[in-house]
C-alpha cells in the first residue's frame, strides 16, 4: 500500500472485500493519530468547540473502548471491563495523570487484540449482541463484516469531531 504525503497507508484501488475493508479501517485510524500528532497534553485536553467538552484526548480513549467493545465483547462474547473504569465507561473522561502518549499505548492495543480475534475469522462468522444492542439493531447478533463497517463509520464521524477540535486547538487544518 502506497502512503500519502502525510504517511497515512492509501487502501488499495482494487482488492477482496476483507483487504478493503481492512485498510479503510487502518487509514482512518492513521488519521486519527495525525489529528493530534504534535500537540501537548493541554492542547489535547482542551473542549475547544463550545458548548462541548469533547477532546481530543477523550476522543482517543473513546475510540479505544469502542475497538474493545466490537471486537472483545460483541465478536468474541468476551466480558471485558471498560478500559477507563466503569465510571467511564464510554472513555471520553480524563484522568489528570493519563496523558496522550498512555492513551495512544491503550489503544494499539485494543487494536491488536482485535487482530488478534478475528486474523482466522470469515466476514460472515458472528458475534452475540447485549439485550439492549439487539433492541436497538434489531437482531440478536452481528457478522465481523458489519462490525468493519461500523467501525470505519464510527472512525470517519469521529475524525470530523478531531478536524474541528484540531483546528481551534491551533489553527491545523488538513491532517
Amino acid at each position: 500500500m502506497a502512503p500519502t504525503p502525510d504517511g497515512r497507508p492509501i487502501p488499495p484501488p482494487h482488492a477482496d472485500e476483507r483487504a478493503m475493508l481492512e485498510s479503510w479501517l487502518d487509514f482512518q485510524r492513521a488519521t486519527l493519530v495525525r489529528k493530534v500528532d504534535g500537540l501537548d497534553d493541554r492542547q489535547v485536553r482542551l473542549a475547544s468547540v463550545p458548548p462541548s467538552t469533547m477532546t481530543l484526548l477523550g476522543l482517543v480513549q473513546h475510540v479505544t473502548e469502542v475497538e474493545r467493545n466490537w471486537y472483545q465483547r460483541v465478536f468474541a462474547g468476551q466480558d471485558a471491563p471498560p478500559v477507563y473504569g466503569v465510571d467511564n465507561a464510554d472513555g471520553y473522561g480524563l484522568d489528570p495523570v493519563r496523558g496522550m502518549a498512555e492513551a495512544l499505548v491503550d489503544w494499539r492495543r485494543e487494536i491488536d487484540r482485535g487482530r488478534e480475534l478475528t486474523a482466522d475469522q470469515p466476514l460472515d462468522a458472528a458475534g452475540p449482541l447485549s439485550p439492549q444492542a439487539a433492541a436497538v439493531i434489531g437482531a440478536d447478533s452481528v457478522s465481523l463484516r458489519w462490525i468493519l463497517v461500523h467501525l470505519i463509520e464510527e472512525y470517519a464521524r469521529h475524525n470530523g469531531h478531531a478536524d474541528l477540535l484540531r483546528e481551534c486547538v491551533d489553527g491545523v487544518t488538513g491532517v
